[in-house]
């Protein structure tokens, strides 16, 4: 999956080029950089690979969110639809911009779950943000009729999908505002970065301010720059951007491994009875940075995965039980574990959100595992993983039928 499982000689030479200048900074000393513009070049690349008119690089996903949220104008008390599986960034992005993070049940597509969305809309709503989890996107024709029926925006979280489409649309690039995340663990990297999407210039030009503490970058001079907006510093450095720069020229050769690898496991998986899969909108359209499947019951997917651990099997999720991406582990959260206040009503509906059950979405989560896919198998080292997969999910699901069948 990640990208730097690929890293090289390429890399290495963007890289090589910024150091050679010694402007690691973005932004100004034009004349000693010597026409290295490595952020530039990334945000035009990012452009044309994915088909938006504009794209503002930032220091991280989590920045890319924060910035594309005060870009579109949300803040105190506004309510801000998500789901209660992605990475604990999505949450803390909410928070950052004073608006409340409102939790609802994924279905099995492992994103958003539309009829959840409708149920959960109140007069605070100002966006739905969806997170296309594990690579593959959420129902985005019906999540924007919802929000085009009740004019609210649609934010997409795209950071874990760099590289999946939507009916020909990439990741991003279809509601509002989009974001990507570049982190050392993504599809492409650039160690840490990420970037917001839109086809919108005047949100793009408020981003472009807000990330680089107001400046309008309209002047030769960046002390001289006016200052039209608050802002803050959430800048990527060229070093990063070099990096990535490479990275995205290559995102079809690290797709193609990793849609192969995918596929040899899949069609082997797809053999056993019992087994099933999560649902995506777009099969077409699937990253495929992992497979993930469904066991029949709780405890056949912890079975499953301790014997994937058993055999040597690695890369494997079982996100029910994980402190980062499922709300049911974010005990800091829960516990009102935070170091600067929040205003009080914030802080009793976060206190609220993060506490509510969500039946729906345990039954799902209880059952799911995640397999990683990564680009560096060959097809013979794909499928003898297949192979192994294979057989500890049928033992595990012979055992558990020979335990049925003696308590009848």
């Amino acid at each position: 999956m990640p990208g730097y499982e690929l890293f090289g000689a390429l890399e290495r030479k963007e890289v090589n080029d910024v150091l050679e200048t010694g402007i690691l900074m973005r932004y100004g000393f034009d004349a000693p950089r010597k026409g290295i513009w490595k952020s530039k070049e990334l945000e035009q690349e990012i452009c044309t690979t994915f088909g938006i008119a504009h794209a503002q690089l930032v220091s991280s996903g989590t920045a890319a969110l924060t910035t594309a949220m005060a870009a579109l104008g949300i803040g105190a008390g506004d309510e801000v639809i998500m789901p209660v599986f992605t990475f604990v960034a999505s949450f803390e992005a909410v928070l950052s911009v004073g608006a409340i993070p409102v939790l609802v049940d994924i279905d099995d597509t492992l994103t958003l779950d539309p009829e959840a969305v409708a149920h959960a809309i109140t007069s605070r709503t100002r966006a739905v943000m969806p997170v296309h989890m594990c690579g593959s996107m959420a129902n985005m024709d019906e999540l924007k009729a919802i929000c085009g029926k009740h004019h609210l925006l649609l934010l997409e979280d795209a950071c874990q999908a760099i590289g999946a489409t939507y009916k020909g649309k990439s990741a991003g690039t279809i509601g509002d505002a989009g974001t990507l995340s570049f982190d050392f663990v993504k599809l492409i990297t650039c160690a840490e970065g990420g970037a917001v999407l839109t086809n919108n210039e005047a949100l793009y030009k408020k981003c472009d301010q807000f990330c680089d503490h107001g400046h309008d970058h309209m002047g030769a001079d960046r002390g001289a720059d006016h200052h039209p907006y608050l802002g803050y510093n959430f800048r990527i450095s060229e070093l990063h951007a070099a990096v990535g720069l490479v990275q995205i020229r290559r995102i079809n050769e690290f797709l193609d491994l990793q849609k192969r690898n995918h596929a040899v496991i899949f069609n082997e998986l797809k053999k056993i009875s019992g087994l099933t899969f999560r649902r995506r909108p777009d099969p077409a359209g699937d990253a495929c940075s992992f497979l993930s499947f469904f066991m029949p019951t709780e405890e056949m997917a912890k079975d499953v995965m301790a014997g994937f651990a058993a055999a040597g099997i690695t890369g494997n999720f079982y996100w029910y039980d994980n402190n980062w991406h499922y709300v049911r582990k974010w005990l800091h959260l829960q516990n009102g574990s935070w170091m600067h206040r929040l205003f009080d009503d914030q802080k009793k509906k976060v206190l609220h959100y993060a506490n509510q059950a969500f039946a729906a979405s345990d039954a799902i989560m209880g059952r799911c595992i995640s397999s990683s896919i990564s680009l560096t198998w060959s097809a013979q080292q794909a499928q003898e993983r297949a192979d192994k997969m294979a057989e500890v999910v049928g033992k595990v699901l012979a055992k558990h039928l020979i335990k049925s069948q003696e308590t009848i």
